[in-house]
């Protein structure tokens, strides 16, 4: 929807159940928010389907769930501890703090000034700041303070005593426990190269920049899979995993002319390409996901740190080596975000009415059918076919209200398929079926229904 706004969205997320402020009841904590019935019920379909994907129907692919707390040796190895930082100013006048790289990429879009602020030094963002008196978005003043680095790792310690307290980290990403894992799951799944590591898991990170309802978050999900290869492979693999990337969202739903391939101008020192899909949210092309061939960086890093060799053993060749990386890691709330903004939509109907609806690919959509009995005389009926597709489904009834309202309900948290239990399932054991999109209706025996909905939300 063009003129959908994250005002709008996030008021309807609250309103309908998927996506609450978190800690409400004590005014919120900054960045956290929690996901409500309907909200919940769309993120574990959204990991569903990417895992059937990426996983599941994808050759030599592997999954683990790794501990969010890890060796702190392991961030050492990946430069996560002297590194993994955010430049950050703050506003001497009202004390904000902020990313410097952010207020200079604000307000080259509002000029429409051409320039790649990956590029740029801290010398160079400050000298850009004070040139261009870069204002403060709180107190509109150009008072800043010189650029810091703030580790971005929540650090928390291990130990029963003050004394005896050893300083261990959330982690910041997932891909560190597919790296350590390399030689268990090649070795207990006799897997060959080329072969996939996967992984759905928590991640931390201490943002303090504005996150734009659940795009930028301190606790998030991500999914990510690591795919490990030979070097003069690594790069038709990247491409493929672009295009593989891109076919996920387009089967998803989304348009193509709001999705674009942003390659990165610059690299990290250890990555042979790097590319983002962006997609048009309502406040602009943000990043959705990230394909970055990472060489073998991560797993060279490990056998340094660790003193266990991270090789493979070419069982045709006899080569031995430390395998590339091509890692395509994308955000299950960004996701889901980006996901809600491509639903949203506000339908003009006859007589002038206008209804919400959420446009969800059905094997996304939290609930695939709502049973709505015409009549308080067939709840009975109603239910026992309720409870029969409770089993293979995740459904909901309804009972209360016109069904005019219960439809309307059901559109505005996506709803696939609506089944009206009539006087007519008594006599002959059909019911109606009501698309969500097309609002048509069909009669379909009672007995035939479950594969109808299984038909309608395959993907």
């Amino acid at each position: 929807m063009k003129d959908l706004t994250m005002e709008k969205l996030v008021n309807h997320c609250k309103t309908v159940g998927f996506v609450y402020r978190g800690s409400d009841i004590y005014d919120g904590l900054a960045n956290t928010w929690d996901y409500g019935p309907v909200g919940v019920e769309l993120k574990n379909n959204i990991k569903k389907v990417w895992w059937k994907r990426f996983v599941q129907e994808n050759d030599n692919t592997f999954g683990v769930d790794a501990a969010i707390l890890m060796n702190p040796r392991v961030w050492e190895a990946s430069g996560h501890t002297t590194s993994f930082a955010d430049p950050k100013m703050d506003c001497k006048e009202c004390k904000r703090r902020e990313r410097a790289d952010n207020l200079i990429a604000d307000y080259a879009k509002k000029h429409k000034i051409d320039i790649v602020v990956d590029t740029m030094s801290n010398e160079e963002m400050e000298a850009f700041i004070a040139k261009h008196k870069v204002a403060c978005p709180t107190c509109g003043k150009c008072n800043w303070s010189s650029i810091r680095q703030f580790n971005l790792m929540f650090e928390t310690s291990r130990g029963v005593t003050d004394e005896s307290q050893n300083k261990i980290y959330l982690r910041p990403e997932t891909a560190q426990g597919e790296f350590v894992n390399f030689l268990n799951v090649q070795r207990t799944s006799r897997a060959k190269i080329p072969f996939g590591i996967a992984q759905i898991g928590k991640a931390f990170r201490n943002e303090i920049t504005p996150g734009n309802f659940i795009f930028r978050t301190i606790e998030f999900e991500q999914m990510e899979h690591q795919f490990f290869c030979k070097e003069e492979d690594s790069m038709k693999f990247y491409e493929e995993y672009k295009q593989k990337a891109l076919n996920f969202l387009l089967d998803l739903g989304f348009k193509k002319e709001e999705l674009r391939f942003h390659d990165h101008d610059k690299l990290a020192f250890y990555a042979a390409a790097a590319c983002d899909i962006e997609y048009l949210f309502p406040m602009g092309w943000s990043e959705v996901n990230g394909i970055h061939n990472r060489t073998n960086y991560d797993l060279s890093r490990h056998q340094e740190f660790s003193g266990k060799a991270m090789t493979y053993l070419d069982p045709t060749t006899n080569e031995k080596f430390v395998p590339y990386d091509i890692e395509y890691s994308i955000g299950c709330d960004r996701l889901l975000l980006a996901c809600l903004c491509n639903a949203y939509d506000e339908q003009k109907l006859d007589g002038g009415d206008t209804r919400i609806v959420m446009h969800f690919h059905p094997a996304i959509a939290p609930y695939k059918v709502a049973v709505l009995p015409l009549q308080k005389d067939l709840n009975d009926k109603a239910r026992e076919i309720y409870k029969s597709l409770q089993k293979q489904f995740m459904v909901t009834i309804d009972e209360a209200g016109s069904i005019g309202k219960r439809y309307r309900r059901q559109d505005q948290i996506g709803t696939p398929l609506c089944l009206t239990v009539d006087f007519d399932t008594l006599n002959d054991g059909t019911v109606t079926l009501r698309d969500r999109d097309t609002m048509e209706q069909v009669r379909v025996k009672t007995e035939d229904v479950a594969k109808y909905v299984q038909e309608k939300i395959a993907f």
